[in-house]
């Protein structure tokens, strides 16, 4: 809805200002220097044989082959050294998309987005490091090999490069334009020993050697991954990474450490992974995520489909047009701060597509919106993100123990206290208040540390309940059955809630055996006050402690998630939590999972603690229960947090 009137000659004005403001950012003359690479700082010099003033490259005035200059050549040979762009349209000739012509490669604005960012790196002497996710073809791959190519024919000799697709083909064409590439270079501008081509080294079809320069281009694809091990790269180029399958002999998440890991941390060393969204919870997303939080060693670069020149249409009706915009649509006016012709480009592309989110998934506005849009997500993106503010990792990390020492019983439970401690797996956000009730999940995993992890995480009950705390890691169940306890009793004595399942079924070697599993409970339940019990599907109709999880369940306590995450009606403190609500999928066959490769089990206690939370008859607090404050008196903790 609209906060408040606009007038179609109000939007027109607007609009007239954007297309100048959009036209002015445009302005790209690879050939003069203006509006080229943003980080390469520029100073106008007339060039001497020309006549004319171009705006270069300052590291190509500190040269020594500067004051040497003697012809026309020479300049742009010394130019082509030191700015890639003026290289590119100078030496680089490509194909042309649409028509059947050989053309100067002119970076389109996401290309130079790429280039930017490559280009800080060097500049500072640093790795350079990307990972980019594309949106539709602008020329992503394209623009990689050129870079790469660039440093090859005019920076260094002796650098060797390593491309990986996920299909032959698609490595097939790239070779192709690398051939075209080198066959339309100016001899005259070529820094070679021999005329430049790419020819077989040694006999190796999969290896290819820039003629004259001494670099190696090794083309392959990740289902090849013997015949790229142990060789001397220092540039990789990855290219399609979330389509790389994973199989039982070739993981990409191995295959990229293994290459990644063999180039060194230099400068003028080169690691590009880039790839189009395929749904979320594989490699690609998971590194995506980690470089857009500032956590890897990569910059992380998006470029939506609006930054991409050729998306926008004519407006034959700007008033029509506007009273045809949905609520999305607008956004992209009011938020986006796009051009009415932008947007019916938009609104005419997405026409021919029945449903948004597919087409969304082919031109998507947002990094989320492409991951979302591609794969089988349970929670939406936008939806997560909302909860990221809430996050945090200013936690205490540390341990709760007993005074006497004791791990596990009843005197496990006495004289608790917690102790900081910079390796301990519990992680506290709030410390208990006086009077507040509190729900204790636990997600019980695997023992080892390949299994799954347990989890016990603490929820604030009330109008907005909020995760205060959380233990994470593996252990014997007994030892993590009275784990629970302690922090359990810690916080006001809480509602302690087991996940029963590993605890009372059949289990995989490492877990815990059924008979073990409900033995320990029944111990536990003779010394903690408030344990959750569920009522028995058997004849007796008796109580059994913990939350069995089964296809019924699990389908209500999840839909109960969605809405809450979706809702934003609890707090989230943990941000691995928002990791594993990206990464949760809906299977083919109708049941809820955590992707390939990932894990689910803190995203497990959020949505049992809190379907927990809307039981009305379990919201116990010291103040309304004076029989269990007599009850736990004796194992109130000494000390604060």
């Amino acid at each position: 809805m609209e906060t408040q009137t606009i007038t179609i000659e109000e939007i027109l004005c607007e609009n007239t200002r954007r297309r100048l403001k959009e036209k002015e950012a445009a302005a790209y003359d690879p050939e003069t220097g203006r509006g080229c690479s943003c980080p390469l700082r520029r100073v106008e010099k007339l060039n001497p044989f020309t006549g004319h003033k171009e705006h270069v490259p300052e590291e190509m005035t500190a040269d020594p082959d500067w004051p040497l200059m003697h012809t026309a050549n020479d300049w742009r040979r010394l130019r082509c050294r030191h700015d890639f762009d003026y290289w590119a349209w100078t030496c680089a000739r490509i194909k042309d998309k649409v028509r059947p012509e050989i053309v100067p490669f002119r970076l389109n604005r996401g290309q130079r987005r790429v280039v930017e960012a490559l280009e800080s790196d060097r500049l500072a002497g640093r790795p350079m490091r990307l990972i980019v996710l594309k949106a539709r073809q602008w020329g992503c791959t394209t623009v990689v090999e050129m870079y790469i190519a660039w440093l090859q024919c005019c920076r260094v000799r002796n650098w060797h490069s390593l491309l990986c697709s996920q299909v032959q083909g698609v490595s097939g064409s790239i070779r192709g334009m690398l051939e075209t590439m080198l066959r339309h270079y100016p001899s005259e501008l070529w820094e070679g020993d021999e005329a430049p081509s790419l020819r077989a080294y040694q006999g190796q079809s999969g290896i290819r050697e820039l003629a004259g320069r001494g670099c190696h281009i090794t083309i392959a694809t990740s289902e090849s991954v013997n015949s790229v091990r142990g060789s001397d790269y220092a540039m990789a180029h990855l290219t399609e990474v979330a389509f790389w399958k994973d199989t039982p002999t070739a993981k990409p998440t191995d295959f990229i450490r293994t290459i990644c890991g063999a180039i060194a941390r230099e400068p003028l060393t080169l690691i590009v992974l880039e790839s189009t969204a395929n749904g979320v919870g594989n490699y690609f997303h998971r590194e995506w995520l980690r470089s857009a939080r500032g956590e890897s060693d990569k910059q992380a670069v998006f470029v939506p489909w609006y930054e991409i020149e050729i998306y926008q249409a004519p407006v034959a009706d700007p008033e029509a047009l506007w009273r045809s915009m949905d609520d999305y649509e607008r956004d992209l006016w009011h938020t986006r701060g796009l051009t009415l012709e932008r947007i019916q480009w938009y609104h005419d592309k997405r026409s021919e597509m029945a449903d948004h989110t597919a087409f969304m998934a082919e031109y998507p506005t947002t990094a989320e919106e492409a991951f979302a849009c591609t794969g089988a997500a349970v929670f939406s993106p936008e939806a997560i993100e909302r909860l990221r503010p809430g996050t945090s990792a200013g936690c205490r990390a540390g341990e709760i123990a007993a005074a006497s020492g004791a791990l596990t019983g009843v005197e496990s439970l006495r004289g608790l206290r917690f102790t900081p401690d910079s390796a301990g797996h519990l992680l506290v956000w709030r410390q208990p208040e006086a009077g507040a009730a509190y729900v204790v999940a636990v997600d019980v995993g695997g023992r080892t540390a390949k299994a799954d992890w347990s989890v016990i995480a603490v929820l604030k009950n009330g109008p907005h309940p909020e995760i205060v705390a959380q233990w994470r890691g593996h252990t014997d169940h007994d030892l993590l059955t009275w784990k629970a306890a302690q922090i359990a009793a810690h916080y006001n004595t809480a509602l302690l809630v087991f996940e029963s399942n590993s605890l009372e079924h059949s289990a995989p070697a490492g877990h815990t055996p059924p008979a073990q599993g409900a033995y320990m409970l029944h111990e536990l339940a003779l010394s903690y006050p408030n344990l959750y019990y569920r009522q028995s599907a058997g004849e007796d109709g008796g109580r059994l402690p913990g939350f069995h999880t089964n296809r019924a369940t699990k389908q209500m306590i999840i839909t109960e998630l969605i809405a809450a995450v979706r809702d934003g009606s609890y707090t989230e403190r943990d941000p691995m939590a928002l990791d594993e609500l990206a990464s949760y999928e809906l299977q083919p066959n109708g049941s809820y999972a955590a992707a390939d490769g990932n894990h689910d089990d803190i995203l497990m206690t959020r949505a049992i603690a809190l379907h927990v939370c809307r039981l009305p008859h379990l919201r116990v607090t010291l103040d309304s229960d004076p029989d269990l404050a007599s009850f736990i008196a004796p194992w109130q903790h000494d000390h604060p947090l």
